[in-house]
């Protein structure tokens, strides 16, 4: 064969799409799918999901219209999407446990505890695509990490990477649910994979062990009683009736995974970017409380946390140090901040005094 023909051969799509999987796996992916465009029947659950306002404040969820749910109108083209996950859990299900059960101690969920995984997932995500490229020729193609309208969850179910569960996380039966997903859309026809089966059966374990009930039935989350909503997401005060249910939790939540018996299958690993900073896995609530914005700002530089902003993550520990022992580390604390110049603050801060009242100190 002259070079010219060889240059001019069709692709073999199925070769690709194999050697697509397996560069996916060389860049440190633990599982890697392809699936088609067409979620019809998702995008109706979400616009349903979007008129009962169980989104909350979240307007950003329903602001692109159709384009979530349609690939090819959110980039032009779009025949295929690849999508990838990348495990973060570590082997410290005791450990978290006991962080939750101790109150005088802060729980961060899992995935928050080191770097953000935006970053990591991208830069992987775009070399995926760059060597598929050296190896295919040119093609198009857009990398995203929660960086636009995208049904990751869908379309990872759909590409075979797992079910989603009744508490709509994505659940894959050889590795639990501790994975992160990111997407490649693609304009090459490659041939896609059997979408997951779910395996939840009778199992409700997840919103049995929901501490606010925000799992109003199977596969049905109303994100203005999640927690991960409310310390992450929500601006402004927490609502009263919510607060003692936060217990020590003041970014996210991991309930629902934690509890979760597919999670015995799940595959840990120890990414260093992954591994916690700051020792938020093991620190006190007065400790976090103590930082200063300027300390804020540089401990969690790099990391998803830092996009609660300092006021935020000062109002979601004062409400926990109001769940906690009334030690006098706790009470010292909540008094450190009582006169806080942001008006939310200041308001938790006095809740959660009230709820200590009688064994709060004199000012």
């Amino acid at each position: 064969m002259s070079p010219a023909a060889a240059v001019d051969a069709p692709l073999d799509l199925a070769a690709t799409a194999a050697r697509v999987r397996q560069l996916a796996r060389d860049m440190g992916f633990q599982r890697c799918g392809i699936s088609g465009v067409e979620l019809a029947e998702d995008e109706a659950f979400l616009a349903d999901w979007l008129d009962r306002g169980l989104h909350g404040s979240m307007d950003w969820m329903a602001r692109h219209g159709s384009k979530r749910a349609r690939p090819a109108e959110l980039l032009p083209g779009t025949l295929r999407v690849i999508s990838v996950g990348l495990d973060y859990g570590r082997r410290d299900d005791a450990e978290a446990w006991q962080t939750l059960a101790d109150g005088e101690r802060a729980y961060v969920a899992r995935y928050a505890l080191g770097r953000d995984y935006h970053k990591l997932m991208r830069h992987r995500l775009q070399t995926l695509a760059e060597r598929i490229a050296a190896e295919i020729g040119p093609f198009g193609y857009r990398v995203f990490v929660d960086s636009a309208p995208v049904l990751e969850r869908a379309l990872a179910r759909n590409a075979g990477l797992g079910w989603i569960g009744k508490h709509t996380c994505l659940i894959d039966r050889d590795g639990g649910s501790w994975f992160f997903l990111g997407e490649i859309y693609v304009d090459l026809p490659l041939p896609v994979d059997a979408p997951a089966t779910s395996h939840c059966g009778t199992c409700a374990r997840c919103i049995d062990v929901c501490p606010t009930g925000a799992i109003v039935a199977p596969h049905r989350l109303d994100a203005r009683r999640c927690i991960s909503y409310l310390t992450i997401e929500h601006e402004g005060a927490i609502d009263p009736e919510l607060r003692p249910l936060i217990g020590n939790r003041i970014f996210g939540c991991d309930d629902c995974q934690l509890v979760c018996p597919w999670n015995k299958f799940a595959r840990r690993t120890d990414e260093p970017d992954f591994r916690a900073r700051n020792d938020l896995d093991t620190a006190t609530l007065p400790e976090l409380f103590a930082w200063s914005e300027e300390e804020f700002l540089r401990r969690t530089e790099g990391t998803a946390i830092r996009r609660s902003g300092h006021a935020r993550w000062l109002r979601n520990i004062a409400i926990a140090l109001g769940n906690a022992p009334a030690t006098p580390a706790v009470l010292e604390a909540l008094e450190s901040r009582r006169d806080s110049a942001d008006p939310v603050v200041r308001d938790s801060v006095e809740w959660a005094l009230d709820r200590h009242a009688g064994t709060a100190r004199p000012r």
